[in-house]
């Protein structure tokens, strides 16, 4: 068995045709027919049905393909690993993250990073699946909430423990209060991410368990359209304290929640059977130490 003969068959797997195949391989289709021939005698079962011009994976053919995948991901570990020792620096960096958080764990820290090493490619994308985007293995790093039941591939790095307050205009009533009851919130117009930000669902989360229904909250899908209708005085919103504190805008009060106050603890993930370069390991380490200098000013300016 050899690694071409895999890489066709996969092929063939992904286009689900032999001349589709053969095209993206760059070879013949009578070729690719006698390498998957070949394989075939080989194992000493066919691994695809043909049905007309259609095919199928047969049950043999299934677990080739599972078995191939992971064949193909050792390859890969082995390649990113002797490249990685060969440039040290350099590489690639493919990083997952929560819509909003840029703002909070990226923006200021990106500049720094790259200044430092600019031989990295490193690519942050906001998103509401980092979980299984780093599962699936479509990103290197994931920075997201700590997930139940995790895979049990994946590795767990706490990052920090995030507690949520009321954000407000600074010339309402409720500003100068330094704390509500949860409930409150009913009584206010509310912005909010759509329904799908982990945010969103942990508000709810508590609304359903206090029995709140909110006021036809206005939905939004950017962290700066919600700021900038809490400045204009159009409703309130409930943002992370350490985002608030951190981008410290004058016109916007940060109220303390309580009986909960919603929190969630934030982590950085990662495959272990994946090669995690150099690349990876130095981002973790700023990003490590920009969230305590962020959580040690936090601590600092609520006294």
């Amino acid at each position: 068995m050899e690694l071409r003969q895999l890489q066709y068959f996969a092929a063939i797997c992904k286009e689900m045709h032999f001349s589709k195949a053969a095209e993206s391989l760059c070879t013949t289709q009578s070729n690719l027919s006698q390498q998957i021939k070949f394989l075939e005698n080989e194992l000493g079962l066919p691994l695809f049905d043909r049905i007309g011009k259609r095919i199928a994976l047969t049950e043999a053919g299934q677990i080739l393909l599972e078995q191939s995948e992971l064949i193909f991901e050792r390859i890969d570990y082995v390649q990113r690993a002797i490249s990685d020792l060969k440039k040290m620096e350099g590489g690639k960096l493919d990083i997952g993250i929560l819509p909003g958080d840029g703002d909070l764990l990226f923006d200021a820290l990106l500049v720094d990073f790259h200044r430092s090493y600019p031989k990295l490619s490193l690519t942050v994308t906001e998103s509401t699946e980092v979980y299984k985007e780093v599962v699936a293995g479509t990103r290197d790093l994931g920075v997201t909430t700590v997930p139940e039941n995790p895979d049990e591939r994946i590795i767990i790095e706490p990052l920090f423990h995030e507690e949520f307050a009321l954000a407000i205009r600074s010339d309402h009533p409720l500003a100068k209060s330094k704390a509500i009851p949860f409930e409150q919130i009913q009584q206010l117009k509310l912005v909010m991410f759509g329904s799908e930000h982990q945010i969103t669902k942990l508000i709810h989360s508590h609304c359903q368990e206090k029995g709140i229904v909110l006021d036809n909250p206005i939905v939004t899908s950017t962290l700066s359209s919600l700021l900038l209708l809490v400045e204009q005085g159009i409703g309130a919103c409930i943002l992370p304290r350490m985002l608030l504190d951190y981008l410290n805008r004058e016109n916007i009060t940060a109220v303390t929640l309580l009986h909960p106050t919603p929190s969630q603890d934030i982590c950085i993930i990662y495959r272990k059977d994946k090669f995690l370069g150099q690349a990876a390991r130095l981002f973790m380490e700023v990003l490590q130490s920009f969230i305590q200098n962020v959580v040690d000013r936090t601590s600092r300016s609520l006294g």
